[in-house]
C-alpha cells in the first residue's frame, strides 16, 4: 500500500504545472480565483483562498484554520471565502510547498521541519531536541523580532510568512516505551524531511525514516517503521494508539507551523483585503495557540480513558541521559548554518 501512495504522490506531482496553470487561466485579474474540486458552494466569491494541510481538523491547526475561515467570510460577508482542505486531501507532506509555489493553492501553514529543504535551513532550529522549557519560551521566538526576521527570510522563494503556529511538544511512541537512550537501539522511526530530527533519532540509536504524516499510520500498521514522534492531539486524532503499544511522554522538541502564502498572489489581493485577511489570521492564530496546550491535554486524557495505549513518564535522570546524548545535534546544526542563529535563539530565549 506505501508504494502505491507513493506512486500516487508522484503523479500527484506531476499534474501540479497543470493545476496551476488551470488556476492561471481562470485567475482573470486579481479578484477571482478558480474553484478547486468540492468548492462549488463558494463559485460566486470574488476572492476564493484554498488553504489545504495535512492533519485532521479536530487538531489545533485544523481548529485555527477554521476560525480563519469563518472571521474572513464573516468580515467580508461573503465576499473573500477560504476553502479548507484538511488531511492532505489536495496535496501532503512531499508536494504541497512546489503546489503552493505553482499556484495550484493559495495558502498552508507547513510544519516548520519542512522549510529546511526548500532552502531555509534556519528553521531547523525549532526542531532542535530539548531546546525550548514550554510554548511560552517557543513564543518568545515565534512573536518575537526573530520570529519576524525568520518570516521575511521566506521572499528568497517568493513566498509570504504569515505568522506562526503552535501545536505543542512532541512525544516518542512505539510498542515499547522509549525512556533512555537504550530503548532507541535498532529501531526504525518515522520522520520529517528535517536532517535535525534524522541526526536527533541516531543520536538516540535510531534509524531514521522519513515518509509524509499521511502514511504513517499505514507504514506503522505494516511495520515499515517501529515508532515515531508527534504532539498527543496528532497521536490520537490519528489513531496511532491502534498501531502503537506505548506512548512516551519525553516532551523532546516542538512541533509548529508557519502560515505562508504565495507572494504573486498576495500581491494581486487589494490592500483593504491584505489586512483584512491578515487581521483573521492573527485573531485565529491566537486562537489556534492559546488552544494547543488544552487540545493536546484533552486528547492525552482520552488516550488515557480508552487504555489503547500505555503512557510512560521518563524520570527526571533519563530525559538529562536522552538530553545529552542529542546534544550534538544542536553543534551539528550550528555547524551548518552559522553559531550565530543558535546565539540568536537562546538570546531570545533568555530574554523573556
Amino acid at each position: 500500500m506505501l508504494k502505491l501512495a507513493t506512486v500516487a504522490n508522484l503523479s500527484r506531482r506531476r499534474v501540479l504545472h497543470g493545476v496551476a496553470a488551470s488556476a492561471c487561466a481562470a485567475l482573470g485579474g486579481a479578484q477571482a480565483l478558480a474553484s478547486p474540486p468540492g468548492a462549488l458552494g463558494h463559485a460566486r466569491a470574488e476572492l476564493l483562498i484554498r488553504f489545504a494541510h495535512v492533519v485532521a481538523p479536530d487538531t489545533p491547526k485544523g481548529l485555527a484554520v477554521e476560525r480563519f475561515r469563518a472571521l474572513v467570510s464573516q468580515r467580508s460577508e461573503g465576499r473573500i471565502q477560504v476553502s479548507v482542505h484538511p488531511n492532505a486531501q489536495l496535496y501532503g507532506d512531499h508536494d504541497e510547498m512546489q503546489a503552493l509555489q505553482l499556484g495550484a493553492v493559495e495558502m498552508l501553514a507547513p510544519s516548520l521541519s519542512k522549510f529546511g529543504r526548500v532552502g531555509f535551513a534556519e528553521f531547523e532550529l525549532f526542531d532542535l531536541p530539548y531546546l525550548f522549557a514550554d510554548l511560552a519560551s517557543v513564543r518568545r521566538v515565534t512573536q518575537g523580532p526573530l520570529g519576524a526576521r525568520l518570516l521575511a527570510r521566506l521572499q528568497r522563494q517568493r513566498l509570504v510568512g504569515l505568522g506562526f503556529m503552535d501545536n505543542g511538544f512532541k512525544h516518542m511512541s512505539a510498542n515499547r516505551p522509549l525512556l533512555e537512550p537504550a530503548h532507541f537501539a535498532g529501531l526504525r522511526m518515522r520522520v520529517q524531511a528535517s536532517r535535525v530530527i534524522a541526526e536527533q533519532m541516531r543520536a538516540l540509536g535510531a534509524r531514521p525514516v522519513t515518509l509524509a504524516f499521511s502514511e504513517t499510520h499505514r507504514a506503522l500498521a505494516a511495520g515499515v517503521v517501529d515508532g515515531t514522534e508527534n504532539p498527543v492531539s496528532n497521536f490520537w486524532t490519528q489513531r496511532m494508539h491502534e498501531v502503537q503499544s506505548d506512548l512516551s511522554l519525553t516532551q523532546h522538541a516542538y512541533l509548529g507551523y508557519a502560515v505562508v502564502t504565495n507572494q504573486r498572489f498576495w500581491e494581486g489581493v487589494n490592500v483593504a483585503d491584505r489586512q483584512l485577511i491578515g487581521e483573521a489570521l492573527a485573531e485565529a492564530l491566537a486562537h489556534g495557540n492559546a488552544i494547543a496546550d488544552e487540545q493536546n491535554a484533552s486528547a492525552l486524557n482520552a488516550l488515557r480513558q480508552t487504555g489503547g495505549a500505555r503512557v510512560h513518564t521518563p524520570s527526571a535522570a533519563q530525559l538529562e541521559a536522552m538530553r545529552r546524548a542529542t546534544q550534538g545535534v544542536h553543534d551539528a546544526l550550528g555547524q551548518r548554518i552559522g553559531a550565530h542563529w543558535l546565539a540568536d535563539i537562546r538570546q531570545a530565549l533568555q530574554s523573556g
